[in-house]
């Protein structure tokens, strides 16, 4: 777990490597269960015996299971932000390149709807129970694209910035969860859609 956010549901961070690691190999074993057995059948028991720590480990970082999605979801959002970062870093950057930018942010994320464990179930923000899906973690999201991207794009990072990208985002997030229930990888004539939705929006406003 790279930093611990400033909302982090951790009751203490991590001070040592060990530490750190235990933390890590506690989000990871909740991350595999939640796939495995649902939130339902989650347990702070099971996570520690998957995890090969004692019980009193993970409740020194969590009082809960809840509290356990509530990181991993933030870890996600790290780690999709380490991502994007990565991909831009490997463009050039400037006004016409916003082009390039979301497809990069597009592509890790059904990157990570494909292929991280647990995702399926907290996603940015935590969306237990399944189908709750609260307003809070697009916008947490929205301004983390915001700081990510303005400089690359050669903007500010201001209100009609952020504006425009929570816009786009609670978009992509709607069309994406649809395509990913009309098929277990997502639909890719859905995916092409919603690439081409964010395309002409995001090219009326930022072009």
């Amino acid at each position: 777990m790279s930093g611990v956010p400033p909302t982090s549901p951790l009751r203490r961070a991590p001070v040592q490597r060990r530490s750190a690691e235990r933390l890590t190999r506690i989000l990871d074993a909740c991350a595999h269960l939640l796939d495995e057995v649902g939130y339902d059948g989650l347990s702070t028991r099971a996570v520690a015996q998957r995890a090969e720590v004692p019980i009193g480990s993970v409740y020194r970082f969590f009082g809960n299971k809840r509290q356990m999605a509530d990181a991993l979801a933030q870890r996600n959002l790290e780690r999709f932000a380490e991502r994007v970062t990565g991909k831009l870093g490997e463009t050039g950057g400037g006004d016409g390149d916003w082009r390039t930018a979301l497809d990069a942010v597009l592509d890790e994320y059904l990157a990570m709807k494909r292929t991280a464990p647990g995702f399926s179930l907290v996603d940015f923000g935590n969306q237990i129970p399944v189908g709750g899906r609260s307003a809070a973690p697009n916008h947490r999201v929205a301004d983390r694209l915001t700081d990510l991207l303005a400089g690359h794009l050669g903007r500010r990072p201001d209100d009609d910035l952020r504006r425009v990208f929570l816009i786009a985002v609670e978009t992509a997030d709607t069309l994406v969860q649809l395509a990913f229930r009309v098929a277990p990888e997502g639909d890719p004539k859905i995916i092409d859609e919603t690439r081409g939705l964010l395309r002409a929006y995001l090219g009326r406003v930022l072009d």
